[in-house]
């Protein structure tokens, strides 16, 4: 169905489209699968094609693999007519800044006011409409990027079921990765980061609770920022738990995704949890933070108990990750080594992240619902989206169950529960003194750095930033592992995997600084290359 939408979508738009089509000997375009916001807005600036072009690029990009990798659920229907303007704006010599004019897709957790739908991945919210958009869309918009569509995601973020798999909605069907035929794309920003590693957008927009953009970017070769929560406001978008959750930029370099950042972040009278940004508020640069020298003269822990014993699957990064200090230390680091976290032991078997997470699910839950202008399935309690969720043949219950929901609504916890609060000072507790915050006090650092792959949990029960950037990836001789439910590869050869950079709450500006200067000395992601992919490039619709 996605298919004819956007074929259909195509041939309406024809009256937008540039002069004709460039040979395919034109070399002064950048090709789609690793093109930069600069390289684009250059491209732009100088007239050697459109927004319209960029657009139609994408699209059809978008349709080349969708079919078999389900990446992209919806493309805006506007997208033509937003481009066209933002061309004429140009044209008169008016720019909104960097993003002007380039495509972005949202995870479809993230809602629009427009004619696109925002499900997460469930027909239960199917022809639902908002008040208006995420704060976070409408500061896009007002830099001037176009909302392309809503990628494909984990169901609920993957935050309902004990047994499904990573990349799986009903809405959208299954997200592979691109990098080995069956790829588990990690969950749940799955869409939005294999459509960045594709070239399927310039960026796009994931959401975390733990992990949700930091593993899909590590397992797919792009850069994630998962930010401080309260950096980028959550209004309008579905919820899990507002203690955890952030919307953070999934881009193919560190300074793109610094530009969308930059855009998307800052107060917002929706969201109370922004009031606390620093400096009242007012934003470092993060894309002036992109500097060759920012790791001179730092302090980087590497916290191993935290990294954990060396395993057949884990070996491959970990051989990487050992290369790596070394690429940090001749950038001018201190690595220090074993900072080691001294409350782990009691952080891995904490029930501390599911009682918070859970009791703030059913009420934030229920405030978004509420605050729907078109609810059509009139859901109102996440004991009413389990009910339809159980009752709806395509949500494939029971095969996929709903037992993170039977749990939630079994501890009969609520946001003035003793017992929520209790989980609170233990979790600030775990990821404070006893977790990264007193490794980063008790051995003067400036940040640690871990493998992607275990970064996310330690941070997020304190909602602090980390950034993932490609690390490597798998060799040839991998023995192929499936995920838990055997329908998805989780391990195979060429699946790529990160490295993190991880500190205290507020710190993204350096941690940007500290993930750039170590790609521009690695391009990991030049080296490793996707299996499937679409070839359409500008000089397919462009003009010189």
């Amino acid at each position: 169905m996605l298919a004819i939408l956007l074929k259909t979508w195509v041939a309406s738009v024809v009256l937008f489209s540039s002069t004709n089509a460039l040979p395919s000997s034109y070399t002064g375009l950048p090709s789609l699968l690793d093109a930069t916001a600069e390289e684009l807005a250059l491209g732009l600036e100088n007239n050697h094609f459109s927004s319209v072009d960029l657009v139609n690029a994408y699209t059809k990009r978008i349709l080349e693999v969708n079919d078999t990798l389900h990446v992209v659920t919806e493309i805006n229907p506007d997208a033509w007519k937003i481009a066209s303007e933002l061309d004429e704006e140009r044209a008169a010599g008016n720019s909104r800044g960097p993003l002007h004019g380039l495509p972005v897709l949202l995870k479809n957790n993230i809602a629009t006011d427009d004619l696109m739908n925002n499900t997460d991945g469930s027909y239960a919210l199917l022809g639902a409409k908002v008040p208006r958009d995420a704060t976070v869309v409408a500061k896009l918009r007002k830099a001037g990027a176009i909302i392309l569509g809503k990628a494909n995601l984990s169901q609920w973020t993957n935050f309902r079921s004990s047994n499904s798999s990573n990349g799986w909605s009903s809405h959208g069907g299954q997200v592979y990765g691109a990098y080995y035929p069956g790829q588990d794309p990690w969950g749940s920003s799955s869409g939005s980061s294999v459509a960045s590693s594709l070239g399927l957008a310039v960026a796009t927009l994931g959401t975390e609770t733990d992990g949700s953009i930091i593993l899909p970017s590590h397992q797919n070769n792009v850069v994630g920022i998962k930010p401080t929560v309260g950096l980028t406001s959550r209004a309008q978008v579905i919820p899990v738990s507002e203690h955890l959750d952030t919307i953070g930029p999934i881009a193919r370099t560190v300074k793109d995704a610094a530009y969308i950042l930059q855009a998307m972040a800052g107060t917002d009278q929706y969201d109370n949890y922004t009031s606390a940004i620093p400096n009242n508020g007012t934003l470092p640069d993060y894309v002036a933070a992109c500097t060759l020298d920012a790791l001179k003269g730092k302090r980087i822990g590497v916290p191993r108990n935290y990294i954990g014993a060396r395993t057949e699957t884990t070996a491959p990064i970990l051989d990487a990750f050992e290369s790596a200090l070394q690429i940090l230390t001749d950038a001018g680091a201190t690595i220090v080594d074993n900072t080691n976290y001294t409350a782990y032991d009691q952080f891995i078997t904490s029930g501390a992240e599911i009682a918070i997470v859970g009791t703030d699910f059913k009420a934030n839950l229920a405030s978004y619902l509420s605050s729907l202008t078109v609810n059509p399935n009139n859901l109102t309690t996440l004991a009413d989206i389990r009910a339809f969720t159980q009752s709806f043949p395509l949500d494939e219950y029971p095969d996929r169950d709903t037992a993170t929901w039977d749990l939630v609504l079994s501890l009969n916890l609520t946001t003035s529960s003793p017992g929520y609060w209790a989980a609170h000072e233990e979790a600030q507790f775990l990821g404070g003194p006893g977790g990264i915050l007193g490794a980063l006090e008790s051995y003067n650092l400036d940040a640690v750095v871990t493998p992607s792959y275990i970064s996310a949990g330690i941070s997020a029960i304190i909602g602090a930033p980390v950034i993932s950037v490609p690390l490597g990836a798998y060799p040839e001789d991998t023995t192929v592992r499936t995920n838990p439910r055997g329908d998805l590869n989780l391990t195979a050869p060429n699946v790529p995997f990160g490295i993190s950079f991880s500190a205290g709450l507020w710190s993204e500006v350096d941690l940007i600084g500290f993930a750039y200067a170590f790609e521009q000395r690695t391009k990991v992601r030049e080296m490793v290359k996707p299996v499937v992919k679409p070839s359409t490039e500008l000089w397919d619709v462009g003009r010189k």
